[in-house]
């Protein structure tokens, strides 16, 4: 009799139990909204116009990155971080580029701190064997990331710079070879677009050497049209133009004068900056005497990279010298443009050619 009276009270403590339970969950029975759901910052988070901002900006990230798909690689992020060893410091160039092995070959991986999908399809359209490829892009997390080809014998300046400790050593034939890839690269951004392009930060580090040290114009960025513009000055002084450093114009007779210095540069070895302080900060003055016809050849020897010991030809090395002249011009109307500058380079590097077989 006392069980069946424990079984009882039993049931009826649950009975009690699941009644207490249904009221409950009748008394919380309404809908949550989001805002019940978010704590009071998370929601005014979401109503933050910078909140929004950011997740249109994404958006319209993915839809370019969309685009970009039909004329360009896209690669995923797992991709990179597997051929950058998740972009350790054993694979980091310099700065922002990281080198990774992608398919099989090496490539240059870029993280961009700007928003380049405006430019990609730019990009994709231009295919020059003295610029640097644009292979494939990446965007993750609010980040895009180039993928360029690699060049393996890395930046000019660290074989015209060298101090020979290293074994870098660049001969007067391979030095002309350089300088006319350049020329021919500039001609294709100035003459070959609609608007013409200026590239606007050459100089010895921004040219790269392949494996048969043949030049290519690293990282170039579509952005910069030469339509008459003013810009900030934001680059390393010694390479712009007296009419940009004064007035910000600019246009392609800017790239003609950094390219007249990158060539007084590859011609001595030495930096243009340290040619400066010498000069009072005229880069031109360095040619007083070198272009006299009497004296002009033993000036050149004294203005010469001594690593050459001698072994060029006075009289390609003396045409070098003059059209270097003519592209530091301080008038940029006066300054020849990059199509006579490959056709002048062009002879000098057919005479260089024909002297070096003759050794």
């Amino acid at each position: 009799m006392s069980a069946y009276i424990a079984i009882g009270a039993v049931a009826g403590i649950v009975v009690i139990l699941v009644i207490i339970i249904s009221i409950c969950c009748m008394s919380s029975g309404k809908t949550k909204t989001e805002a019940d759901i978010l704590p009071a910052e998370t929601f005014e988070a979401y109503e933050n116009p910078i909140w929004k901002k950011t997740e249109v900006e994404h958006r319209e990230s993915l839809e370019s990155l969309a685009n970009i798909a039909q004329s360009m690689k896209v690669y995923n992020f797992m991709e990179l971080q597997y051929a950058t060893d998740d972009f350790s410091p054993g694979s980091q160039i310099k700065g922002s580029v990281y080198r990774g092995k992608m398919n099989g070959d090496l490539t240059a991986i870029k993280k961009m701190k700007r928003d380049v999908s405006k430019e990609i399809n730019s990009l994709s359209k231009i295919n020059h064997f003295n610029l640097i490829r644009v292979l494939g892009v990446c965007f993750n997390e609010g980040r895009w990331y180039l993928i360029y080809e690699y060049a393996s014998n890395g930046p000019l300046n660290d074989w015209i710079f060298s101090n020979n400790t290293n074994q870098k050593f660049l001969s007067w034939t391979q030095r002309m070879q350089i300088v006319l890839d350049v020329a021919r690269g500039l001609n294709y951004i100035h003459s070959y677009n609609s608007p013409p392009y200026v590239y606007k930060d050459l100089k010895s580090s921004s040219v790269l050497l392949d494996i048969e040290f043949r030049a290519k114009i690293s990282y170039f960025s579509p952005a910069r049209s030469a339509e008459g513009q003013k810009e900030k000055i934001a680059s390393e002084q010694i390479y712009l133009s007296p009419e940009y450093r004064e007035k910000g114009q600019l246009s392609t007779k800017l790239d003609v004068y950094a390219f007249g210095v990158l060539m007084l540069e590859v011609l001595t070895g030495k930096k243009v900056a340290n040619l400066c302080e010498r000069l009072d900060g005229n880069v031109s003055d360095v040619f007083v005497g070198i272009l006299d016809e009497t004296k002009g050849k033993d000036q050149l020897k004294s203005l010469m990279d001594p690593s050459l010991k001698g072994n060029y030809p006075s009289e390609s090395a003396i045409s070098v010298a003059r059209l270097i002249k003519l592209c530091l011009n301080k008038d940029p109307s006066s300054r020849p443009d990059m199509e006579e500058i490959v056709k002048s380079l062009s002879k000098v590097l057919s005479a260089s050619m024909t002297w070096e077989s003759s050794l």
